[in-house]
């Protein structure tokens, strides 16, 4: 086997006894070790490095003649280096580590072709197995700094092996390492033509492809010929989440999960991908799997199954999970969403009693204000949630999610003052946002003022926002007030095209019965109700209009 380059000072097996010789310890020996040593110590490097050639001609101890090495290697004296290490392989001709440190010397010297008439006939001796040396050397190459010494020793050393793909890619790997990227395609490819199914060629035949499409494109064609191939379809279903093509990348997850159904980077994928596509029942298996296995982080899958479980109403389960995640970016979330499954159940007060505890934890954490403040709008109980929110707000006046709350909780109670107050504050603080003007806008729209001055208010949410389906449903309800009702209904049906929602589904049935249409609003409001059967907002719209 070819000897690869090794740190010279890396330690090495104690020599044979048979090959150390019957060495007297005589004066002068003993003179020169010290003056070596001390000198070393020293950094005299040149003075250490002639004393142990000296003793290393003159003993012809293999642990002199590595020192010997060791030290002129130091002093970049690479002739007396070559020098004891040529008499340490005349004592033992088969060791690895003299070798490796010759290979290293000859690198550092630039002795390219030298190196590679050594490293040739060992070559040779493979046989066969020639290419797969060659293969191992590159490897074992990697961490030498001078690559484009490498990448001139491995064009020396292929070149009597064209017909082999091991020996290309080789090649290819050298070339890689120095930056000839030319070089490199052209060794894969010839690795891919003279064996095409080498799924360890394919994959680094990626590296010089563009990523996204064009890497799709080859793993694609390479994978319907090598359907078995694990890894590259691994790196196929990557690339098709970097394109977020998430059906595909799923479907290309579930078939490798199908051989291998307890690897956790693939169940962990599939559940993902699942959530991704919204395919929620084809999630909760493999996510709850990877929990199973107990491996890598633990806190997101928690999360996402208690998100699934509330989903599917089973607030117990849900709660379960949420309680689980003990760290990491969803924990906050994840306290608010288990209270929030208690509310859902018509517990409120022990969903208040969790949020209580979780504030102590968290002092001036406002997330969870907010949130028991929306639990108590959200249960009608609008005077206690404005309270409650309005005192928070005294702690932090100018917290801009709080104002935003207290706004929200004050137009339940009607009281359009310190909405306007609030909501201007909030537009003061972050001119830049459109979650003030909107809210603004949307409000006196609502109420039917002001309408020339809520619309100023949404154009410019919208400016700052244009692709924002909220806004645009706002936008929409303007035109609507302002007795405008077609461009009312293009600006909501495109708000609830991208986000099906159910205040915009009533706003769009509304100004449809207005135009006369009143079966077209009675399906969007059907097709929500299913969706959304406990929606205040929709379920009044409906009343209203079909008692």
């Amino acid at each position: 086997m070819a000897q690869s380059p090794a740190n010279p000072h890396a330690s090495a097996p104690t020599p044979d006894a048979a090959l150390l010789p019957k060495q007297e310890m005589t004066p002068q020996i003993l003179y020169q070790f010290l003056l070596a040593e001390i000198a070393a110590q020293r950094g005299q490097f040149g003075i250490s490095a002639g004393a142990y050639l000296d003793l290393a001609r003159s003993t012809r101890d293999p642990r002199v003649t590595k020192r010997a090495a060791e030290v002129a290697f130091h002093a970049r004296q690479y002739d007396s280096a070559l020098e004891a290490i040529r008499i340490w392989l005349s004592i033992d001709p088969a060791s690895q580590q003299a070798k490796q440190m010759r290979a290293t010397m000859l690198l550092a010297s630039g002795r390219i072709e030298e190196l590679a008439a050594i490293l040739g006939k060992d070559f040779v001796a493979e046989g066969e197995r020639a290419g797969d040396a060659l293969l191992q050397l590159s490897r074992a190459f990697t961490r030498y700094p001078d690559r484009a010494a490498i990448d001139a020793l491995f064009e020396i050393l292929v070149k009597p092996y064209p017909q082999s793909p091991e020996a290309q890619l080789a090649r290819a790997q050298a070339a890689m390492g120095a930056g000839n990227a030319e070089k490199a395609g052209a060794a894969i490819d010839r690795a891919l033509q003279l064996r095409p199914d080498w799924e360890a060629a394919a994959l680094l035949k990626l590296e010089f492809l563009a990523k996204g499409q064009a890497q799709i494109d080859f793993l694609k064609s390479w994978l319907g010929a090598n359907p078995g191939a694990q890894q590259a379809r691994l790196s196929y279903a990557r690339a098709l989440v970097g394109e977020k093509r998430y059906e595909e990348a799923r479907a290309e997850f579930r078939t490798l999960l199908a051989d291998n159904p307890d690897n956790p980077e693939i169940l962990y994928a599939v559940g993902i991908l699942s959530l991704q596509v919204n395919a929620v029942a084809d999630a909760e298996r493999p996510l709850q799997r990877y929990v199973e296995l107990g491996r890598g982080d633990l806190n997101p899958p928690r999360f996402y199954l208690g998100q699934i479980a509330e989903q599917a109403e089973r607030y117990d389960d849900a709660i379960r999970w949420y309680d689980q995640v003990d760290a990491g970016e969803n924990l906050l979330t994840a306290r608010i969403r288990a209270a929030r499954a208690l509310w859902k159940q018509n517990r409120l007060d022990q969903a208040r009693e969790r949020l209580a505890v979780a504030r102590s934890l968290n002092p001036g954490e406002m997330r969870l204000v907010i949130a028991e403040g929306q639990m108590l709008r959200d249960a009608g109980r609008h005077d206690e949630s404005f309270a409650f929110l309005d005192k928070a707000l005294e702690v932090q006046p100018d917290h801009p999610d709080l104002l935003y709350e207290v706004a929200l909780a004050a137009e339940k109670l009607k009281r359009l003052d310190i909405v306007e107050r609030h909501l201007r504050r909030l537009i003061a603080l972050k001119p830049d946002s459109p979650q003030g003007y909107n809210a603004l806008g949307y409000t006196f729209a609502d109420h039917n003022i002001r309408l020339d001055e809520a619309a100023e208010l949404v154009d410019k949410a919208l400016s700052l926002a244009p692709d924002d389906s909220f806004i645009l449903d706002s936008k929409g309800w303007v035109l609507y007030r302002q007795g405008n009702l077609t461009a009312a209904l293009e600006a909501l049906q495109k708000a609830y095209a991208k986000q099906p929602d159910a205040e915009i589904a009533a706003h769009v049935g509304e100004v449809l019965w207005k135009l006369g249409r009143p079966d077209e609003a009675k399906a969007i409001w059907r097709e929500a109700g299913k969706a959304f059967p406990k929606n205040e907002a929709l379920t009044e719209t409906i009343k209203r209009f079909v008692p």
